[in-house]
């Protein structure tokens, strides 16, 4: 039996450890859900995520509210303090009880000295709500972005930025894969109306579905058997751009967590596929996801600027390069990404990007071809990193995907569509 520990304190505990000491969401959150009762796991994930999708404006109101912020060993009731604002802005809690638990939260934080002043923050806020949320609705904190990205779309996409920014800060839709190797996507939909719960196909993509109302695994018409896979629509058009045949030799390059990899085998059940990726802990769910789709591949710890460390002189015939990025395409699914990530990381990230096309461009075969994929939406990862290596090997060619000034196809993210991504397809001469 867990014990019963009050879960807006749960909520503010997670969250610092995001905003202030750095630490992923998807990390801390499944800690933090053990130590509550079952029951209560989704609202511990619908507060963390809502807080921090929206943080530039509680962060605002809370300084409306508060002549100086809590530092220090008070700053966790800061946090508090966003969770119960959270609540009564943004969901359909009843108001009383978002105000009695928050409170509460602060005994759990043994902070019982500042009931007071968390009483009296929330109670502050409602009665000025309304001149409240019409100042917040006119400040740049509306945009719930970091101004470091928001100075690096607006010149990337002056057409596109608000679209993305829009996108970003949407709840997710759950996108599947049918698994074409035991249903067509029309028959395993057909089995899904019979649970009762209908979907929409991609127009694009062929295995895609997106689901009208998101719910668990366990809902889903065969998922133990492997027939169908979460995965976004975005993430799909990988393979159908990659196009393995059976009896190639493929390589899924920073492979982790191995929707890729199980999507190359649904499309080429005889190919011969490498999985890498640098990341252990990651890497084994590659395996467990191999295992529930009862696939076989070859599963390797590895860094992508390294190859012949783990790959020797071997060539491939097709290479999916799911390139280390910033995950700007993924925020609405990631929320923590905007505040965990910095401006002087996208260098970083596109010299590691470069490092890995420039070592495993070798190890593809001639006529071969390699999918340079991320999930961004920055141009310094995706065509302008394409077209600077595009420059630089005369034995590359890009194909089916934009021209060499703006090579690749950019992806944005889309409400009711996939995530924000990037794909460039090249063949090596």
């Amino acid at each position: 039996m867990k014990k019963n520990t009050n879960l807006r304190s749960v909520a503010a505990m997670t969250i610092e450890k995001v905003v202030e000491q750095g630490e992923s969401l998807s990390n801390v959150l499944p800690a933090a859900q053990k130590s509550l009762p079952e029951k209560d796991a989704a609202l511990l994930q619908e507060l963390c995520y809502g807080v921090l999708r929206t943080l530039p404006q509680l962060e605002w109101v809370i300084g409306q509210l508060m002549e100086r912020p809590l530092t220090g060993k008070q700053r966790a009731v800061h946090f508090l303090i966003m969770v119960g604002l959270y609540q009564l802005m943004f969901t359909r809690i009843p108001a009383h009880a978002a105000l009695a638990e928050t409170v509460e939260g602060a005994i759990a934080l043994k902070r019982q000295q500042l009931k007071g002043l968390i009483n009296g923050v929330l109670r502050q806020f409602q009665r000025k709500q309304d001149e409240l949320t019409t100042a917040m609705a006119e400040g740049e904190q509306r945009h719930l972005h970091p101004k470091w990205l928001l100075t690096r779309l607006q010149p990337a996409w002056p057409e596109q930025w608000q679209q993305i920014v829009e996108a970003n800060n949407q709840r997710p839709p759950m996108w599947l894969r049918v698994n074409r190797q035991h249903h067509s996507r029309e028959a395993w939909l057909k089995l899904l109306q019979e649970a009762g719960k209908d979907a929409e196909p991609h127009p694009l993509h062929p295995d895609a579905l997106r689901l009208e109302t998101p719910c668990a695994v366990s809902q889903l018409p065969g998922f133990d058997q492997g027939w169908v896979t979460v995965q976004d629509a975005s993430a799909q058009g990988c393979v159908a751009l990659l196009g393995p045949q059976n009896g190639e030799s493929i390589l899924d390059l920073c492979a982790a967590p191995g929707g890729k990899t199980t999507h190359i085998l649904e499309a080429a059940p005889e190919a011969k596929v490498m999985a890498v990726d640098i990341d252990a802990k990651r890497l084994a769910r590659v395996s467990e996801n191999l295992q529930r789709l009862n696939m076989t591949a070859e599963v390797k710890i590895g860094d992508g600027t390294t190859p012949e460390k783990w790959c020797g002189d071997r060539l491939f015939d097709r290479i999916l390069l799911d390139a280390p990025c910033s995950a700007t395409g993924v925020i609405r699914r990631h929320p923590d990404i905007k505040w965990l990530r910095r401006d002087r990381d996208i260098q970083e990230l596109v010299t590691v990007q470069q490092r890995i096309l420039e070592a495993i461009w070798p190890h593809l075969k001639s006529g071969g071809t390699l999918l340079y994929a991320t999930c961004s939406v920055l141009p310094e990862e995706n065509h302008l990193q394409i077209a600077d290596f595009l420059t630089r090997h005369s034995d590359a060619t890009l194909t089916e995907t934009g021209d060499v000034k703006q090579p690749g196809i950019q992806v944005f993210p889309d409400a009711q569509g996939g995530d924000g991504f990037y794909y460039a397809k090249l063949i090596k001469k």
